[in-house]
């Protein structure tokens, strides 16, 4: 595998960590335990991000290796690289205002249907050529 899509990957892993973690520290901050779900926005925020995050990361994270194959590691790297932006945008959004989540969501959800696409039109042009 194509070091710069590893590397993408862990970051992308990281990013996922890091969502898990600011849970953990809203949970701590306004005195929300597990397995309490609600009880103060932000706790609700960051839990919704983790899980947004998890909701989309089953999805780009194949997509970005299937692309990959395709199309090569560098490209495949920087769409990963938009997509982990548009995550962090999402967050930063998400966590000081609800409805400013959708710039980042937009972003990470165009760099994931790119990298989908192209792994369709990758594998149909090699079934074309095989």
């Amino acid at each position: 595998m194509n070091p710069w899509i590893v590397l993408t990957s862990v970051a992308a892993l990281l990013f996922y960590f890091a969502t898990s973690a600011n849970v953990a520290v809203q949970r701590r901050k306004h005195g929300v335990m597990a397995p309490a779900m609600s009880g103060h926005d932000m706790v609700e925020r960051a839990i919704r991000v983790q899980g947004n995050t998890l909701e989309w990361i089953v999805i780009f994270l194949p997509a970005l290796w299937i692309f990959s194959v395709y199309w090569g590691g560098s490209v495949g790297a920087v769409l990963g690289l938009v997509w982990i932006v548009g995550r962090i945008m999402y967050m930063l959004g998400y966590m000081r205002n609800v409805t400013g989540r959708g710039p980042g969501f937009g972003v990470q959800a165009l760099a994931t249907f790119i990298l989908l696409g192209g792994a369709v039109v990758g594998a149909i042009r090699a079934l074309s050529a095989g």
